[in-house]
């Protein structure tokens, strides 16, 4: 099992009292699979994936990330494990003007310390796998919103994460490319091993993902079959 929340409480100040986000969250999600989250507006998605990118901590339960319980952990130890072990797609791609496509992937290797040739090589093997190895010297205005959402996906790969958390990627794209992104993301989860959590309030093209869970006022249901 490559990712594990287990009681995963979460609550929030809310005038003299807590607004409780997630409540007992429990799940998991082996390598190679993908689950979907699902739920409306306000119901604890967005609070999951942050607790489970170790992005915020929970005020209960554990999260344990291939193997290596969180708790206790410093922030910069924290730190560490984000950047080797879990990728992140945002749901704006927020990619950087002035870096052409391949630099977009080829910086985040370099702050991991990997030789320039290591992180061009690795840079060109995604961009061929998210099919824009032909785009690899493009700027972002050079590219389509779903092509910039290719690269962010190949972005989170870069470092070889066992985790990978994405937010709403289809969010600002029409039908056809959103399912696309879906494809791409389903695609690269078996090829990379990845133990994979897709956050979204859209069912559309959640036919081929492992898992569905659903959140409302913060209480994940047991995962249904997807399809």
């Amino acid at each position: 099992m490559s990712l594990k929340l287990t009681d995963i409480t979460l609550t929030y100040p809310d005038g003299d009292s807590r607004l409780t986000a997630l409540d007992q969250v429990t799940l998991e999600v082996p390598k190679g699979s993908l689950t979907a989250v699902v739920g409306p507006s306000g119901s604890g998605k967005s609070s999951l994936l942050a607790v489970a990118a170790t992005l915020i901590t929970a005020d209960a339960g554990t999260v344990t990330i291939d193997g290596t319980t969180t708790t206790g952990m410093t922030r910069g130890e924290l730190t560490d494990l984000r950047r080797h072990k879990i990728g992140i797609v945002f749901q704006q791609p927020n990619l950087l003007s002035s870096l052409t496509t391949a630099e977009q992937l080829q910086v985040m290797a370099e702050i991991d310390g990997r030789s320039a040739a290591k992180a061009r090589d690795r840079a060109m093997e995604l961009l061929d796998a998210v099919g824009l190895a032909d785009h690899a010297h493009r700027r972002p205005h050079q590219l389509s919103g779903g092509q910039r959402q290719r690269v962010n996906v190949a972005r989170a790969l870069m470092n070889d994460p066992t985790v990978l958390l994405v937010d709403e990627p289809t969010s600002a794209l029409d039908h056809e490319r959103g399912a696309a992104v879906i494809d791409l993301i389903t695609r690269l989860t078996r090829q990379q091993a990845t133990a994979t959590v897709l956050v979204t309030h859209d069912r559309t093209h959640l036919t081929a993902v492992d898992q569905i869970a659903e959140v409302h006022d913060g209480r994940l249901s047991l995962p249904t079959p997807a399809g």
